[in-house]
C-alpha cells in the first residue's frame, strides 16, 4: 500500500521529483483499475500533467471530468473534491505538483 497522509490506497508507483518547504512534485503511476479515491485538500492546489495514457481528473462542485492526454494539464483548487484514474480503468502516469499551504488529505464518499 502507498500511504499519502491519512489516505491509504494501492498504486503502482510514486516517485518524489522535488520537495521544498512549500512545494512537492511527484510522479504517480496507476495500473489498470487503480485510482486515487475521492478526497480534497483544505489549503493546497493539485496541478496535474498527464505523462502516459489518458488521465481523468473528476471534480465535484463544480462537477467536471478533465480528460488529459500526454502533455495536457489541469489544476484542482483547495476544498474541491477530486478523484483521479485512467480512462476506462486503463493504466496512466502523471506528474502532480502540490503547492503552498498545509497538506492534508480528506477522504470523501463516492
Amino acid at each position: 500500500m502507498k500511504k499519502i497522509s491519512e489516505g491509504d490506497y494501492e498504486i503502482a508507483g510514486t516517485e518524489t521529483i522535488a520537495e521544498g518547504a512549500d512545494l512537492e512534485v511527484s510522479v504517480l503511476t496507476l495500473d489498470a483499475g487503480q485510482s486515487v479515491p475521492w478526497h480534497y485538500h483544505s489549503e493546497i492546489t493539485d496541478s496535474f500533467v498527464c505523462l502516459e495514457g489518458e488521465l481523468i481528473v473528476e471534480t465535484r462542485a463544480p462537477r467536471t471530468a478533465h480528460h488529459l492526454m500526454p502533455g495536457q494539464r489541469c489544476a484542482v483548487g483547495p476544498k474541491t473534491a477530486h478523484h483521479v484514474h485512467g480512462c476506462d480503468g486503463t493504466a496512466c502516469k502523471f506528474l502532480i505538483v502540490q503547492g503552498v499551504g498545509a497538506y492534508d488529505y480528506v477522504e470523501v464518499g463516492t
